[in-house]
């Protein structure tokens, strides 16, 4: 790894992808990408403040990634499941186009405009990976439970996207890929509201998740490009 993205650095997971980008490859070029500026951030790492929403921010930020050459690694950590009085729905009643479009911004719009200009960065020549975070709970057909419309829809959404970027990038740079990321669930503030209901067993810290991710996006190969990868390497159908 020479020059790697984090998007949502700020974040709990994306905080510790920067940790462990920063620990496992100390000479690498690593850009944290955030909507507020990051009060500290491990050596050789380089703060970037983004609007995902406004693309003048986001050229801006790809411009000075690709300063440091093709970047190998792309990480978007970021999104969200509840915020203020948005709070995921349990039925049909609680629907509203607040929350249907705050969380489609968050976890779809955002993500497809920093891909827009950041992934035409990914190598040409070589091995390149972009990986988004997305969730067990956006696949269709590993849903039984019902419920939470708007991020089950918005991160079905994403994973979306995903196969059609992989495709695209795939006529570019056939050792491209592009994959979701599911890291299970995290003691961070999106689940903490949700984590009584969630055995201790089966609680990750953010440190320990994203170690597991990173295990699986380096033995990731050009074939599994545009499919969705949990935390313990198991492929989620769409």
């Amino acid at each position: 790894m020479r020059n790697v993205v984090v998007s949502g650095g700020s974040g709990a997971i994306g905080s510790a992808f920067l940790n462990e980008l920063a620990r496992k490859y100390p000479q690498a070029s690593i850009h944290s990408l955030s909507r507020r500026p990051k009060a500290s951030a491990p050596p050789g790492v380089q703060t970037l403040q983004v609007d995902y929403l406004d693309e003048d921010s986001l050229q801006a930020a790809a411009g000075q990634a690709a300063g440091k050459g093709a970047v190998d690694l792309i990480i978007l950590a970021g999104g969200i499941l509840h915020q203020g009085d948005i709070t995921p729905e349990k039925s049909l009643r609680e629907l509203s186009a607040e929350k249907l479009l705050e969380l489609f911004s968050a976890n779809t719009v955002a993500p497809a405009l920093t891909a827009k200009h950041f992934l035409p960065l990914l190598p040409r020549d070589r091995r390149g990976v972009f990986a988004a975070l997305s969730a067990r709970v956006g696949s269709i057909s590993d849903n039984h439970l019902g419920g939470w419309y708007s991020y089950r829809a918005s991160k079905a959404a994403l994973n979306m996207f995903i196969r059609n970027a992989a495709i695209e990038i795939r006529r570019r740079n056939p050792e491209a890929i592009a994959v979701g990321l599911h890291p299970g669930t995290v003691e961070s503030g999106l689940s903490q509201p949700f984590l009584r209901n969630v055995a201790p067993d089966k609680r990750f810290s953010p440190q320990y998740s994203v170690s597991r991710m990173m295990a699986v996006v380096q033995t990731l190969t050009p074939s599994q490009s545009g499919h969705c990868f949990a935390w313990d390497g198991s492929c989620i159908d769409p």
